[in-house]
C-alpha cells in the first residue's frame, strides 16, 4: 500500500504535469498546487490498490458462479483466451463500479485544490463536495471522461494490467497515470 501510494504520487501527478505542458506550455504554475495533487494521487494509489485486489479476487468468484470453471485460477496461468477473457471481466467490472466514483473524487479534489490557491493547505481545508460537485462541467465528464476513456482506453488498459503479473500491476497502472494526463489535458481543451 506503501509504495501504491509512492507510484501513484510521483507518476499520475507528473502525468497531470504533462497534461499542464500541453495546456498552457508549463509543467507547473501558480495555483496549480503539484505537492497537493501528489498527496491526492497517492491516496488515489491505495485506493487503486484496494479495488485491484477486491476486483481481480471477487469477479472471478462471480465468473465461477455463472459457470466459468476456474476462474479464480486463470488469472495466474498462461496466456490464453481465458485469461484474456478474465482478465477482461476484471477490468469491466472494476471500470463500472470503481472508476467513476474514483474520477469524480479526483475532479472534486482537483477543483478544491485549485480554489484554495493550490498550497499543501488546502488538505486541512473542509472540500465542500456538494457544491463542487455542481459546478463539475459534467458535458465533458459525462460523455467525454465516462463515456469515451472507460470503454474505449481504461478497460483495454486495464485488461492488460490484470494480464501482467500481480507485483506489476499497481506499477503499470501508475504509469497510466501519465496516459490520464494527457486524457484529462485532451478533456479540458474540449471545453
Amino acid at each position: 500500500m506503501i509504495t501504491a501510494f509512492i507510484k501513484f504520487a510521483i507518476l499520475a501527478t507528473f502525468g497531470e504535469s504533462i497534461g499542464l505542458r500541453i495546456k498552457e506550455g508549463v509543467y507547473n504554475r501558480k495555483g496549480f498546487g503539484l505537492l497537493p495533487r501528489a498527496v491526492v494521487w497517492g491516496f488515489l494509489g491505495i485506493t487503486i490498490k484496494l479495488a485491484f485486489v477486491i476486483f481481480a479476487s471477487g469477479t472471478p468468484v462471480f465468473l465461477e458462479y455463472i459457470g466459468l470453471k476456474d476462474a479464480g485460477k486463470i488469472l495466474s496461468g498462461n496466456l490464453n483466451g481465458h485469461k484474456v477473457l478474465v482478465a477482461f471481466s476484471v477490468s469491466f467490472a472494476m471500470n463500472l463500479i470503481y472508476a467513476p466514483v474514483m474520477m469524480t473524487f479526483h475532479k472534486i479534489t482537483d477543483i478544491h485544490i485549485i480554489n484554495k490557491g493550490g498550497k499543501l493547505s488546502s488538505l486541512g481545508k473542509k472540500i465542500h463536495f456538494a457544491e463542487i460537485f455542481k459546478s463539475i462541467n459534467w458535458d465533458v465528464q459525462w460523455h467525454f471522461v465516462f463515456k469515451k476513456t472507460i470503454p474505449f482506453f481504461w478497460i483495454p488498459a486495464h485488461t492488460v494490467t490484470f494480464l501482467l503479473p500481480p507485483d506489476f500491476r499497481v506499477l503499470f497502472a501508475a504509469l497510466l497515470g501519465i496516459a490520464l494526463g494527457l486524457i484529462l489535458a485532451v478533456a479540458s481543451l474540449k471545453k
